[in-house]
């Protein structure tokens, strides 16, 4: 066993604080990665205070993780000591059934294991990427480009996977109209990945405060959700809207800006249930999707497109001793457009 450093929640009320956790040797299938940067996720925040799926603390959040292949195991022909690799949201998979089959692990019919937080195939319990080394199956371990800063690389393992998977499933590119609901940590992405696809980008914010980013990172218009003009402009535009907001949204009226056959797909994740009237899908064949990370195949497909039109998250480096402070400016949307942990401050 290898004993390194990591800060980890201990229960939902207390601040994240330092500690050490044991990481297993390698196996034959393994990798051991020294983490160089981990970037901070909403769902982290989440994980750590027992919102949504209950907690077993002490807890290591993170599962946007990038850094440097140190040892590989006996049967591992993927990877070298030397690589740059990322590890995303999952760790494992049952690998037999009909999703796992279809290179689509996230939709594992038995249930994917995530980085931090569930009950590897060992029984051990997962910990996640703020801690200075991890040990992964190399099955869901990802090559990182030469072309893309492992800083600005750290968040594409959820972010840019996240905002990819819908972009591509349902056809962003030239000709389509593309709305992205909100430029956070998931929209900014959105909007550097559908302008790169050759869409038309809209971003649809509550305000225009962003709106010189926005132009910046692709987007060709920008519009103030909280001005009612808006959905009269805009109503009948869109081929696709992603909604990567994570609160409530008034639905109906977003979906009457899709054109026909359009599609509103979710991405972030709220506390609060998404409710419309079935007649704003009927009366023009618009549907309502969902949309989770992508599976191992797609995130490389992902990393490698990055890679080819310099795309990566506009980041805020932080040392570890920041996490709790990154934590409350995140609630608080104060940060443009990602927070990463330097792993290196972990090291003590």
């Amino acid at each position: 066993m290898l004993t390194v450093n990591a800060y980890a929640a201990t229960s939902a009320t207390e601040p994240l604080s330092p500690i050490t956790i044991e990481r297993r040797d390698v196996g034959p299938h393994d990798v051991l990665i020294e983490i160089k940067y981990s970037g901070i996720c909403h769902s982290d925040i989440n994980h750590a205070r027992s919102q949504g799926r209950p907690a077993t603390y002490p807890t290591v959040p993170g599962h946007e993780i990038a850094g440097i292949v140190t040892v590989v195991g006996s049967a591992v022909t993927k990877f070298t000591a030397g690589d740059r690799v990322g590890v995303g949201c999952m760790v494992n998979s049952c690998r037999e059934c009909a999703s796992c089959r279809d290179g689509k692990e996230q939709y594992c019919l038995n249930w994917h294991t995530t980085t931090y937080g569930a009950i590897d195939k060992d029984g051990t319990q997962t910990q996640g990427g703020y801690s200075t080394h991890i040990v992964v199956n190399d099955d869901f371990v990802v090559h990182i480009p030469e072309g893309i800063s492992l800083e600005a690389a750290a968040p594409l393992l959820c972010a840019g996977i996240t905002t990819y998977a819908p972009l591509r499933r349902f056809g962003a590119g030239p000709g389509k109209k593309i709305a992205v609901v909100g430029l956070g940590g998931l929209g900014h992405l959105a909007v550097k990945l559908a302008h790169a696809m050759g869409a038309e980008v809209t971003v649809l914010s509550q305000s225009l405060k962003k709106i010189d980013d926005g132009l910046r990172l692709g987007a060709d218009q920008y519009h103030a959700t909280s001005d009612p003009a808006t959905f009269v402009q805009l109503a009948g535009t869109f081929d696709l809207i992603i909604n990567t907001v994570s609160a409530g949204l008034p639905v109906d009226a977003y979906l009457n800006l899709l054109a026909v056959n359009g599609t509103l797909v979710n991405v972030g994740i709220s506390g609060e249930p998404l409710s419309f009237n079935p007649f704003s899908l009927l009366l023009r064949g618009r549907t309502v999707a969902g949309s989770l990370f992508g599976g191992i195949r797609e995130t490389q497909e992902m990393l490698d497109f990055c890679g080819e039109h310099g795309i990566g998250a506009e980041v805020d480096v932080i040392p570890a001793e920041q996490i709790n402070k990154a934590f409350e400016r995140v609630l608080s949307s104060d940060v443009r457009y990602r927070f990463v942990i330097d792993a290196a401050t972990l090291a003590g």
